[in-house]
């Protein structure tokens, strides 16, 4: 069932410089009265002054700093009470205590989890780094980037391609954060990888004909190499629609590798370059036909010289020869009769 927590904004309890103020001044105004009761022989004020001297600490474990775009989830025993945001010195229930299952998780991201090197004991598994430091449970509310490693997927043609994305993201609603998945850094590591393998697998690396990337039945010019904020955008919408009941926001996302898998990049180079080899040769022939069609229509024009069919076959093709070949044409002079 799902509990559907709505995140609740503790105002009023930036009071901790007044409460620690307070409290060191009975502790100090505790030690002439317990001695003035104890002159006066009056055993429920000295009970009271022990009391304090004993519990009077307890006062500290309320006293909480957070920094700009920092917060805090408070429970009470087991019992969401509240979120504190906002820099000051707040003071809240002593008993409250503050939770955050994602504070020893560091995954491939800016640093937004406060690691401390002289109680820090490490589990590495699949990428995702836990930490033991189990004592900073604040939340950042600042703008993180995830860069999550690179992904194999086949793209729409079959294609084998490496593809990284990173992903710009914040937490929204804290409770949900905390309360509606069981670590949301891990949970929006997963979702930003399934929505990557997701799109990806929709579009041809390079543009290709009778291919449908949108789903309307018509096909398009789209690919992961030509069409890249039409991509991102594509998954940086999936990726929200999936986080969205955890309290987190997508702000931007970005590809940051592409390329073919190893094992075809080769093989695809030699296509790449095929295909550019045969671009420029329709070039040069598109240009040569051309300049033969300019060079007879102005022997033509100013009757320097006539020619029958069989020698304009002839001229055409020598010109094409000289203007398509790949090296200088090695001239040959006729001094006899041209018939």
């Amino acid at each position: 069932m799902k509990t559907n927590v709505q995140e609740k904004i503790m105002n009023g309890h930036k009071i901790g410089g007044l409460m620690l103020f307070l409290s060191i001044a009975l502790y100090i105004a505790a030690v002439p009265v317990c001695m003035y009761a104890a002159a006066m022989d009056n055993g429920l004020l000295i009970a009271l002054c022990v009391l304090w001297f004993c519990c009077g600490w307890l006062v500290w474990c309320g006293l909480k700093i957070l920094k700009p775009n920092e917060a805090l989830v408070l429970t009470l025993f087991g019992k969401y009470v509240g979120t504190l945001k906002g820099d000051g010195f707040f003071w809240v229930n002593p008993f409250c205590s503050a939770f955050n299952p994602a504070a020893g998780t560091k995954l491939g991201q800016s640093g937004d989890v406060a690691m401390n090197n002289t109680n820090l004991v490490t589990l590495t598994t699949g990428g995702t780094t836990v930490s033991a430091d189990a004592y900073n449970k604040k939340i950042s509310l600042k703008v993180m980037t995830l860069s999550n490693s690179r992904q194999k997927v086949n793209d729409v043609l079959g294609n084998p391609v490496e593809v990284a994305v990173a992903v710009m993201w914040r937490v929204r609603d804290t409770a949900k954060a905390v309360f509606e998945v069981d670590n949301f850094k891990e949970y929006l590591s997963l979702q930003v990888d399934t929505a990557v393998r997701n799109v990806v697998k929709l579009y041809p690396y390079d543009t290709t004909e009778n291919v449908d990337t949108t789903g309307d039945g018509i096909a398009d010019d789209g690919s992961l190499r030509g069409s890249t904020e039409v991509v991102v955008n594509r998954i940086k919408d999936e990726i929200q629609s999936k986080v969205v009941d955890a309290g987190l926001e997508i702000v931007d996302a970005r590809i940051t590798y592409l390329a073919y898998a190893p094992e075809i990049a080769a093989a695809m180079l030699q296509r790449q370059q095929a295909s550019a080899v045969v671009d420029a040769r329709k070039l040069i022939v598109d240009g040569a036909v051309g300049m033969v069609e300019l060079a007879l229509e102005r022997l033509s024009e100013k009757n320097t010289v006539e020619l029958d069919e069989e020698r304009k076959a002839a001229m055409v093709s020598n010109l094409l020869v000289v203007l398509c070949g790949n090296h200088d044409a090695q001239p040959v002079v006729n001094s006899g009769s041209l018939y």
